[in-house]
């Protein structure tokens, strides 16, 4: 069986260890209320309010002007993640941490939802986090079920139960549905998983073609091979991100700001010894779509001048589908290995 750990509000509940007096309180983690920051997370005291993470720190403030906002202390939250991940590790013999709050682990086929609860429990007792688990025989299905008694629940899918769990859910609740395959979807009518699963061939190619829609259709119905991928404790991917002062749409402009944080990301590749297979970049409008394009390049690398070419075509044909002007521009990396691509010139 697999599960996937979610830790509760992560980046709130730390800071709520770290500032006892905020207990009680609405916590928002996140940018300049005043200015254009975004939220990064809110603890379960905010969410009643309607605050969610990427909205604006401004309308958050608005739905809930006694909210405490505090600015994000990565490092810090880093610390605390790994103390957790060290944790969870000695409890399962496979681990793929996916960001410093979630991940999926192994469990045994029998007792899978004891073993959930005793890596609750355990995560409770040790660091002092509460975390929700979904438990499934695939990826799909325990991402999905991580997310349905919050926080501090366990959800167990038992097998052969997948597709009938996932069935009656919206469609933006099954991972790979964003806002355009959703708002595609319910022009043609449906509006749950399970509709999702029914489709036929022919219908399926009509509303998303190739293999996406395959995957789509595939994980609606439960079906998901992937199996856990454990992963070095180490970082996992680098990226620099910008939130502008003001929107910007000038190509120039956005040129200056992706080539410096290509740079700086090339850099901190090299401090760590480090190369990177993928280029991705970040895209946020002015009404908060933000948009991901990544592409793998032909040898690892840790060239400024490779990274950025690759981001440059990312961002350029991001624009061609969605033109408009900026409010956030983030260049990243993932991939990476201790073998770099010989730069000859």
């Amino acid at each position: 069986m697999i599960a996937h750990l979610d830790l509760d509000a992560f980046f709130a509940a730390v800071e709520m260890h770290r500032r006892p007096e905020l207990r009680g309180r609405a916590v928002i983690v996140g940018g300049d209320p005043q200015g254009r920051g975004v939220v990064a997370t809110a603890n379960y005291a905010a969410r009643r309010f309607g605050i969610r993470s990427a909205m604006s720190a401004s309308e958050a403030l608005r739905r809930c002007p006694d909210a405490v906002f505090v600015r994000p202390d990565i490092a810090h939250y880093r610390e605390w993640s790994q103390r957790v991940w060290d944790l969870v590790r000695e409890l399962s013999p496979a681990v793929e941490q996916l960001g410093l709050d979630e991940g999926y682990l192994e469990l045994p086929d029998e007792g899978a939802a004891e073993a959930a609860h005793a890596v609750r429990r355990a995560v409770a007792e040790g660091v002092r986090l509460s975390c929700s688990l979904g438990v499934a025989t695939c990826k799909v299905v325990a991402k999905v079920a991580s997310d349905r008694d919050k926080p501090g629940g366990v959800t167990v899918v038992a097998p052969g139960d997948e597709a009938a769990f996932l069935a009656p859910l919206v469609l933006r609740a099954l991972p790979g549905v964003g806002p355009r395959t959703d708002a595609r979807l319910a022009a043609a009518g449906l509006t749950t998983i399970g509709e999702l699963a029914a489709l036929d061939d022919e219908a399926l190619r009509a509303l998303a073609p190739g293999r996406h829609g395959e995957d789509l259709r595939r994980r609606a119905r439960g079906i998901d091979p992937r199996p856990v991928a454990p992963v070095p404790a180490e970082r996992i991917s680098i990226s620099c991100e910008r939130t502008f002062e003001r929107d910007v749409a000038d190509a120039r402009e956005l040129e200056e700001v992706g080539r410096e944080m290509a740079g700086r990301v090339a850099g901190m590749l090299r401090a760590r010894a480090r190369a990177a297979r993928t280029v991705t970049v970040k895209l946020r409008y002015t009404d908060f779509q933000t948009v991901t394009r990544g592409q793998t390049v032909r040898a690892a690398t840790d060239d400024e001048e490779v990274i950025w070419r690759t981001a440059r075509t990312l961002v350029s044909r991001a624009l061609e589908e969605r033109d408009g002007a900026l409010r956030l521009l983030g260049v990243g990396v993932s991939g990476l290995s201790a073998e770099r691509q010989l730069t000859l010139f």
